[in-house]
């Protein structure tokens, strides 16, 4: 009999969260995205899975108007192609990572020839999907919007009606300590997000909705480290 082998779990380093007030699902609790990548490649289980969570993400009228580049550190031209197309601040440490993603938006439904409005936020779920499955899997993947988009298409020669979006640096998190210094700071600062309150609305924009106002209400002791 077959024996499957399940994917190797690596701890991640993760700074404090700071304010958190309700628990969190231990994937997401523990997700980010890092800049110090270990170089080790990633098996191809292991990228299959994770496209086949960006294939069942949800999309308006199931379309599925997401696209992928993906190109291994052994997939020299490619990788060469998305490497040059980021800015110089993602380059420097993006490099490292064993796997580049482009993820490439269709703007017009093909069954219609309409616009695509909701085009980038399914693709965007696409990629929250592969992110949370990369998480599980004890992987790291941090999406960068630093990048020549024009370029890109160019170099993989992408169709008129399709936006490349994003690019996602994926492989196994190392310490922050392999970084430059002013990288390691970033790295290691605690993780910082908006308050509930400046974001969540109920009765007009702008005023705290009371779903997220409840004063006292904390979960802390509850959320994930």
């Amino acid at each position: 009999m077959t024996q499957t082998t399940q994917p190797e779990q690596k701890s991640h380093y993760s700074p404090e969260r700071v304010g958190t007030r309700a628990s969190l699902h231990e994937v997401l609790g523990s997700r980010r995205s890092p800049r110090a990548f270990s170089d080790r490649p990633l098996a191809a289980g292991e990228i299959i899975s994770l496209f086949e969570a960006a294939r069942w993400s949800p999309s308006s009228v199931n379309e599925q108007p997401w696209n992928f580049i993906a190109a291994a550190k052994s997939d020299t031209k490619a990788y060469a192609l998305i490497a040059d197309a980021l800015s110089e601040r993602n380059r420097r440490w993006a490099i490292q990572a064993p796997l580049l993603i482009v993820g490439i938006a269709q703007t017009t439904y093909l069954k219609s020839g309409t616009p695509y409005n909701h085009a980038w936020f399914d693709l965007g779920q696409s990629v929250a999907n592969l992110t949370v499955q990369a998480t599980a899997m004890g992987l790291s993947v941090h999406p960068m919007g630093g990048f020549d988009a024009g370029q890109i298409k160019k170099s993989f020669s992408v169709p008129d009606g399709y936006d490349a979006v994003i690019i996602l640096a994926v492989g196994h998190a190392e310490r922050p300590e392999t970084l430059p210094d002013d990288l390691r700071s970033r790295e290691e600062a605690p993780r910082m997000r908006k308050p509930l309150e400046s974001f969540v609305f109920t009765d007009t924009w702008g005023q705290t909705s009371h779903h997220v106002s409840q004063e006292g209400f904390s979960l802390n002791s509850q959320s994930p480290n």
